[in-house]
């Protein structure tokens, strides 16, 4: 995918139905969180093995891969909007986990780095 190129699509999109004058950042922001919590749905009281295989229901596989798409958009507007270079965004930040989660620390443990005893 490239990334500049959907934006575009997107950017276009937004400017032909004169949609522009609602995306703001925060109104972008707003509706990234609202799609990010639309895609918990499915996954609602499912147990951890059984959200594993949610391709097993077409359905509610398909909603998730239509919410994904969703929060990717709204990502995408966002980060346009903002002239925000998202595949240098993603490169600094892997390389700042990197170094927040050092393997040695980091392997098989959920704990959060602040919260783990030394």
């Amino acid at each position: 995918m490239d990334i500049k190129s959907v934006q575009k699509r997107l950017r276009e999109f937004a400017l032909e139905r004169e949609w522009e004058q609602f995306h703001s950042p925060k109104n972008l922001a707003t509706a990234l969180a609202v799609e990010a919590a639309e895609l918990l749905e499915p996954f609602q009281w499912l147990k951890e093995e059984e959200s594993r295989r949610i391709a097993e229901h077409p359905a509610d596989y398909a909603r998730v891969e239509e919410e994904i798409a969703d929060v990717m958009i709204y990502l995408l507007r966002l980060a346009d909007q903002l002239e925000i270079n998202l595949e240098r965004a993603v490169e600094d930040k892997i390389r700042k986990n990197a170094e927040k989660y050092p393997i040695a620390l980091a392997r098989g443990n959920a704990v959060k780095y602040n919260r783990r005893e030394t």
